[in-house]
Parts: C-alpha cells; sequence; structure tokens
C-alpha cells in the first residue's frame, strides 16, 4: 500500500444506493412465504367446508328420498287395501256358496289374486295383522261394536272385521274390531 492510503474495512463498504440490503431481502421473501403459507390455509379451508357441505348435502338427500319413497309407499298401499278387502269378501262368499265347478275356479282366481296383493304389499315392507284375543289399543285398532262375549275379559278383541296393516312397524290402517264388554 502506498503512503496516503487508508485501508477501508470491508463492512465500512457500502452498496449502491436503491439496492435493498440483503436483509431486507430476507425479510421481504419471508412475508411473502408467509402470505401464500396464509392464502393456502384460506384454500385448504375452504376446500374442507365445501367438502363438509356436500357430504351433509348427499345424507340429506338420501334422507329425503327414503322418506318420499315411504310415503308413496303408503299412498299405494292405502290405494290397494280396499281392493285387498274385496277379494277376499269374494273370495269367502265363493267359498260361502258352495264351490260349483264355475265357483271353484273363480274362488281359485280370486285365491291368487288376492296371494299376488298381499305378497306385492309385503315386498313393500307393508304386512297385515290381525289381533284377535289382544288387548284393544285404540293406537292399533278401531272398535265397530262392543258385544259381551262370555268367558271373555272386557277389553279383549273377540273378531276382527277387518284386518289391520303397518309399514315399517308404523299403523297404516287400524284393525276393525269387535270388542268384549
Amino acid at each position: 500500500m502506498t503512503s496516503g492510503e487508508e485501508e477501508v474495512p470491508a463492512q465500512a463498504v457500502q452498496e449502491p444506493e436503491g439496492a435493498p440490503a440483503e436483509e431486507e431481502l430476507l425479510e421481504h421473501d419471508l412475508d411473502e412465504l408467509i402470505a401464500r403459507a396464509r392464502e393456502r390455509d384460506e384454500y385448504l379451508a375452504l376446500a374442507q367446508r365445501t367438502q363438509a357441505d356436500f357430504e351433509n348435502y348427499r345424507k340429506r338427500v338420501a334422507r329425503d328420498s327414503a322418506v318420499a319413497e315411504s310415503r308413496g309407499v303408503s299412498r299405494l298401499a292405502r290405494e290397494l287395501l280396499p281392493a285387498l278387502d274385496n277379494l277376499a269378501l269374494a273370495l269367502s262368499a265363493t267359498v260361502a256358496q258352495g264351490e260349483v265347478e264355475s265357483g271353484a275356479s273363480l274362488a281359485d282366481g280370486v285365491r291368487l289374486v288376492h296371494a299376488e296383493v298381499v305378497a306385492a304389499l309385503a315386498r313393500c315392507g307393508i304386512e297385515a295383522y290381525s289381533p284377535e284375543g289382544e288387548r284393544f289399543d285404540p293406537e292399533l285398532h278401531e272398535a265397530m261394536a262392543q258385544q259381551p262375549v262370555e268367558g271373555a275379559e272386557p277389553g279383549t278383541i273377540v273378531s276382527v272385521y277387518q284386518q289391520g296393516y303397518r309399514v315399517e312397524g308404523a299403523v297404516l290402517r287400524p284393525a276393525r274390531v269387535v270388542v268384549a264388554a
């Protein structure tokens, strides 16, 4: 080194004006990474909420569909039950008259149709019940008459006018009964 020149320490070297310092660059990069991470977290939360909403929607639609199907089955059954009752009456009338040759084939045909309707209702979850001998329950039975019957406890069902029907345990039509007085 020549005399008159001073040695400038390396730390004292200043960067040109307008250029960001290394620390500022690191802070800027860090701030940008944090902002990106927050944005990613927001998108992730949005995706999770959307997925949960979709699952809830799917479950609600499945539940509503099952309820609508059950309602449709019940309505159809209510429409078919009078026809089923009439088939049973026709069958019992044919048998009561005595089965002549043509009556026998008619009775067989009516018996077949009756069995098919009963089987179709059973496949839809509809079951008949005949409560003869049970205690009268206004939730399950409709009293058509009271009758004194020897040996029967009062409030007991002694005969059934029409069978009752249930769908999935719920009463579709109560059984019409005669109750012991």
